[in-house]
């Protein structure tokens, strides 16, 4: 049974940090590029940060470019997002999302989780 479980929301304050956790089962997770995605209201899902099979690093948006980490723990099943200097816009559900793809056109596995919500406010 596939599980993906996010962890580590909650209430920050602005200049603030937060480590999200996104613990993972069901699947051999070292085949798996694992992303995080946020989606406030109101908004669309857009994507933060991928970790890569290879450990290669790619984050989107340039607003938390410098200030958001994602790195993961094959041994622990485990993808982590830390967050830094925290912002009012980063408020949002993030969802952690693994990824098999096959090639080009032959179709891909996806796996999400629930996510956890991630509130920046004074």
């Amino acid at each position: 049974q596939v599980q993906i479980v996010e962890s580590g929301g909650g209430l920050v304050q602005p200049g603030g940090s937060l480590t999200l956790s996104c613990a993972v089962s069901g699947f051999t997770f070292s085949n798996y590029d694992m992303s995080w995605y946020r989606q406030a209201p109101g908004k669309e899902r857009e994507l933060v940060a991928t970790i890569t099979t290879g450990g290669t690093t790619l984050t989107y948006l340039d607003p938390v470019k410098g200030r958001f980490t994602i790195s993961r723990d094959n041994a622990k099943n485990t993808v982590y997002l830390q967050m830094n200097n925290l912002k009012p816009d980063a408020t949002a559900v993030y969802l952690c999302r693994a990824r098999r793809s096959y090639g080009l056109g032959l179709g891909a596995d996806l796996y999400w989780g629930q996510g956890t919500q991630v509130t920046v406010s004074s």
